[in-house]
C-alpha cells in the first residue's frame, strides 16, 4: 500500500448545455463476490480517511468489547450518519438515557440537522444546535454504552488510547487486512483511521458475506433492516438499501462511500474534492459493472429502478434544467 494519496482520475462531469463545465477526479475500485479487483481507476491502494463509511467496523468494535442493544433499528442508529429527523432524535434521546448521562457527556459537537426540512422546523420552532442533532450522535452514544459494559472510563473514550478506540482499530485492521496507516480526528471528534480503498472494499464484502449470527451479520443485518436510521428520507444510503435486496451501504464525508451487495461484490471511492454531488453517480455505474445475474437476489442490481434514480443530478439554468452531473467512468 503506497504511503501517499496521489489522487485519482476524471470520474464524473457536470454537463451545461452540452459543455463541460465541470471535472471530478476521484478513485474507485470494484471488488467481484470473492475479493478480487474486477475494476478500478485511480489510486486504490493508497491510504485514504474513509469517513463514516468505517462505522459499522466502528460499529463490530463495540459489539465486541460488549455492546448489547436488543432492537436492530439502535444498533443501525449507532452506525448512521443520520439526519437528524424526529425519528433519529427519538431512539438517540432514548439511548441516552439508558446511560444515565446527558448529552454534554458526547465527543461529537452541537450541530444542526443534515435534513433541511429537520433543520428548518427546530429553527422555527427557536431551538438551536445540539449535540444530539449532529448526524454522529448515535455512534457516540454507542460508545458511552460500550464504555458502561466493558467498565472503562467514559471520560475520554474518544483518545486513541482508550481501550475502546484501540479496539476499534484492531477491529478495522482486521476487517482490511491492512494496518493503519494514519490516525485522524474525524468531525465528530472521534478518531478516523487510514486505510485503502481496496481494504475498505474488502471490509464490506466480508460484513455481507459473514456466517448468520456472527457481529458483522448482525451489524449488516441492522443496517440493511432499518436504512432510515442509516440515513434519512432521500438519502442516498437508505435509498440504496430500500431498493436493492440485500445492499450494504455507508457513505462518508469527503466524498467517499463503500457499498457491498452478498454474492455480488463490493464497491468503494473517494472524490478527490469531496464534492457530494460527484459521489453517487460514480457508485451507479461502478455498481452496473458487476453482473448480478444468476444470484440468489430478487432483483437484479443492473435492473433496479434505484439507480436510474440516482445515475445522474440535474443542473438547472432560469428555472429549467440545462444538464447534468454524470459518471465519466
Amino acid at each position: 500500500m503506497g504511503e501517499i494519496y496521489d489522487g485519482g482520475v476524471p470520474l464524473v462531469e457536470a454537463v451545461r448545455s452540452g459543455f463541460v463545465e465541470s471535472v471530478h477526479r476521484g478513485s474507485v475500485v470494484v471488488l467481484d463476490a470473492d475479493g478480487a479487483v474486477v475494476a478500478s481507476a485511480g489510486d486504490v491502494r493508497a491510504p485514504v480517511f474513509p469517513r463514516s463509511s468505517s462505522k459499522p467496523m466502528q460499529a463490530i468494535g463495540m459489539i465486541r468489547s460488549g455492546l448489547r442493544l436488543a432492537d436492530p433499528a439502535d444498533l443501525a442508529v449507532v452506525c448512521a450518519s443520520h439526519y437528524g429527523e424526529d425519528v433519529h432524535l427519538a431512539r438517540i434521546e432514548a439511548l441516552l438515557r439508558t446511560t444515565g448521562l446527558d448529552e454534554s457527556a458526547l465527543r461529537c459537537p452541537p450541530d444542526m440537522p443534515l435534513s433541511e426540512d429537520a433543520r428548518d422546523a427546530v429553527l422555527r420552532a427557536g431551538g438551536a444546535a445540539s449535540r444530539l442533532r449532529m448526524n454522529c450522535s448515535g455512534k457516540h452514544v454507542g460508545m458511552l454504552l460500550t464504555c458502561q459494559a466493558a467498565g472503562w472510563p467514559v471520560a475520554g473514550y474518544w483518545h486513541p488510547d482508550h481501550p475502546l478506540q484501540r479496539a476499534i482499530t484492531a477491529t478495522v485492521e482486521e476487517f482490511t487486512g491492512e494496518s493503519v496507516a494514519a490516525v485522524g480526528v474525524d468531525g465528530c471528534g472521534a478518531p478516523v483511521l487510514a486505510v485503502s480503498l481496496t481494504g475498505l472494499a474488502g471490509a464490506y464484502l466480508r460484513l455481507v458475506s459473514a456466517a448468520e449470527g456472527s457481529v458483522e451479520r448482525i451489524v449488516a443485518d441492522a443496517m440493511r433492516a432499518h436504512p432510515l436510521m442509516v440515513a434519512g428520507t432521500d438519502g442516498a444510503d437508505t435509498q440504496l438499501m430500500t431498493g436493492i435486496p440485500g445492499l450494504l451501504a455507508k457513505s462518508g464525508a469527503e466524498g467517499v462511500v463503500a457499498v457491498a451487495v452478498p454474492g455480488v461484490g463490493a464497491v468503494a471511492l473517494k472524490i478527490d474534492d469531496g464534492a457530494t454531488r460527484a459521489r453517487t453517480p460514480v457508485l451507479v455505474s461502478a455498481l452496473r459493472r458487476l453482473s448480478v445475474r444468476g444470484t440468489a437476489l430478487d432483483a437484479p442490481v443492473l435492473d433496479a429502478p434505484v439507480l436510474d434514480l440516482l445515475a445522474e443530478s440535474t443542473l438547472s439554468g432560469g428555472g429549467e434544467p440545462v444538464g447534468s452531473v454524470r459518471a465519466r467512468w
